[in-house]
């Protein structure tokens, strides 16, 4: 039997090797705290899943849904949009239900990539951007971000002709794995960028409701002209714990939201329906209602940033998102260390090379663990010593 191509460019799923290596582990009958996935550990809202409940018993709900997804959830959709960040989409033709983000977004590529076609893709970033772009049969040409530059790709070095290659630019701010973000004037000058090459912007907002000390991430489609060239996903799954539930919303550019969902018709059958009740009713809870949920995670981020400190990494505390993205000692790689954390501490971190080549140097800790195994992680962590680099 002989697979396809190109799945021999595809490396295997980060996390995938991640739950390899726990479980093995495991097997040896071994405690191992993970701060690897970002997997939020806070349960969904009770009053969520009791919705749930009632439309489960809903006989039009055990059937085929629409691919695009109820007119009910995509108008609740647009009514949080409205209400969070100030834009007004039309619901029949702005908004598109996902099955999770992540589906949106493998998928995208197949709307706009003809095979040899050019993706602007971050480095590091989600794998996905990539994955999906592969699949495609495109080809990624990497914006690097970096710590001098805010981790925010630089425009103007993306060389002219491949500017005028490219088809679609993939962003993610509040990013992973960074934990950066990206203000208006940033936005400004990518909507400026994409109307000059005609590039459609693909952007990342599953974290804009996770943050901290009062910082609210903006959404990409405020920007003027954003609605003309982009298209933004957003995950219920970070917002409101509903990651086992599997919903996600795309919105924006009435022609890309279209696209998309031509592809995914033809595809998949769309949501469960009585999963888009539970999605309606999360999104009509008070804006303020995740503040208690956030400030459980930003006392977590300020413990996880302590303990990374005291033990010698640099780290500058984010504003958002549930990761923290730690720089290593000169010396040694992202591997060297997350294997290091293992082996002597039984602790998961994800190496920052996961992410891509300009992840390295860096490993990744999600916040996502529940205050008693955090204690014992990062007690782990505070008494660990990283051996002496190789040749010294």
């Amino acid at each position: 039997m002989k697979l396809a191509r190109r799945l021999d460019r595809i490396p295997p799923y980060l996390f995938v090797e991640i739950s390899r290596k726990i479980a093995a582990k495991k097997a040896q009958g071994i405690e191992v705290i993970s701060f690897g996935i970002g997997d939020p550990d806070i349960p969904t809202p009770p009053h969520v899943v009791e919705r749930l409940r009632e439309t489960a018993l809903d006989a039009p709900n055990h059937r085929y849904p629409e691919t695009d997804g109820l007119p009910e959830f995509r108008q609740a959709a647009a009514d949080w949009y409205q209400r969070r960040f100030g834009i007004s989409l039309n619901a029949d033709n702005e908004v598109l239900s996902l099955i999770g983000a992540k589906e949106g977004i493998g998928h995208a590529a197949l709307c706009f990539l003809d095979p040899g076609d050019v993706a602007l893709v971050p480095d590091p970033g989600y794998p996905v951007y990539s994955v999906g772009t592969w699949f495609a049969g495109g080809e990624c040409h990497w914006m690097p971000l970096q710590e001098e530059n805010g981790w925010l790709p630089d425009l103007e070095a993306i060389p002219e002709e491949v500017a005028r290659a490219a088809k679609v630019m993939w962003l993610n701010y509040p990013n992973n794995p960074t934990g950066a973000i990206a203000e208006a004037d940033y936005f400004r000058q990518v909507v400026e960028f994409a109307s000059r090459y005609d590039i459609a912007v693909l952007h990342d907002a599953s974290y804009t409701e996770v943050a901290f000390d009062g910082y609210k991430p903006s959404s990409f489609l405020q920007t003027p002209g954003a609605m003309e060239v982009g298209m933004e996903f957003h995950s219920l799954s970070k917002s409101y714990n509903m990651t086992g539930w599997r919903l996600g919303v795309a919105a924006g550019n009435a022609d890309m939201i279209d696209a998309l969902m031509v592809v995914k018709s033809n595809l998949d059958s769309g949501v469960p329906q009585a999963i888009q009740y539970m999605g309606i009713e999360a999104l009509k809870d008070p804006l303020d209602a995740i503040d208690e949920r956030n400030a459980i995670y930003q006392r977590r981020r300020d413990r996880v940033v302590e303990t990374l400190r005291d033990i010698g990494l640099h780290v500058d505390p984010p504003k958002a998102g549930l990761y923290v993205w730690a720089r290593i000692p000169h010396g040694y790689t992202s591997a060297q260390v997350a294997e290091s954390l293992l082996e002597q501490c039984d602790i998961v971190v994800t190496p920052g090379n996961g992410y891509g080549a300009y992840g390295e140097g860096y490993i990744r800790l999600t916040l996502t663990i529940d205050d008693e195994d955090m204690e014992r992680g990062l007690q782990r962590l505070a008494d660990w010593k990283l051996p002496p680099p190789e040749g010294s």
